[in-house]
């Protein structure tokens, strides 16, 4: 009977629950990240509000410095408190993340926007957008400061998987010679998955 019941609250659960993974390519560059929905581990909080997560960019020179300097990985921990703003389908959310990439550590702050395409009778479709920023004071090592945007359009094209397109832009400024450093800006597209 425990085993029953143990395995009705993990199919509950998970049902509102939502933690996702994303991959996103380009020509040159690789991105990887997931978030998980801490409802689903804590039952203090309410499912599909508060996030940690992780993001890995491996991006190539040609959508970054054109300065000689060679990019290395980018590393992200990231926490994201999100709810809907309305019932018109916005979500909006308010975050922090800690990034690395050499020399370079930062803590930016940011808001998150969701955005449901109401047209239930096609496709579920997303318009989604974010902006951090991290200036000198949040910002250690060689790094002056940080500055991230980016938006994309997500299609869910089977339930909890969506195809994205999107663009990102990542500053990520040094005190050094390098100075204002563009370490990757370009265009993506890839796959989501929640479950």
């Amino acid at each position: 009977m425990l085993k029953k019941i143990s395995l009705l609250t993990i199919a509950t659960v998970s049902a509102f629950a939502m933690n996702s993974a994303e991959l996103n390519i380009n020509d040159t560059d690789l991105e990887i990240s997931t978030k998980f929905d801490l409802g689903q581990f804590n039952q203090n909080v309410k499912p599909n509000t508060t996030f940690v997560g992780f993001r890995i960019v491996d991006a190539d020179n040609t959508h970054g410095p054109k300065n000689g300097y060679k990019n290395n990985p980018y590393y992200e921990a990231n926490f994201l408190m999100k709810k809907p703003f309305s019932k018109n389908g916005l979500s909006i959310g308010m975050g922090v993340k800690f990034n690395y990439t050499t020399d370079f550590y930062s803590l930016p702050l940011g808001l998150e926007a969701t955005y449901k395409i109401p047209a239930k009778e096609y496709i579920p479709m997303y318009l989604n957008g974010s902006v951090y920023y991290g200036p000198r004071v949040l910002s250690f090592g060689e790094a002056d400061r940080y500055f991230e945007y980016r938006i994309s359009y997500d299609i869910e094209l089977i339930n909890d998987g969506r195809l994205t397109v999107g663009y990102r832009s990542m500053h990520t400024d040094y005190q050094d010679v390098r100075g204002n450093y563009v370490y990757n800006r370009a265009f993506y597209i890839g796959f989501k998955f929640l479950f």
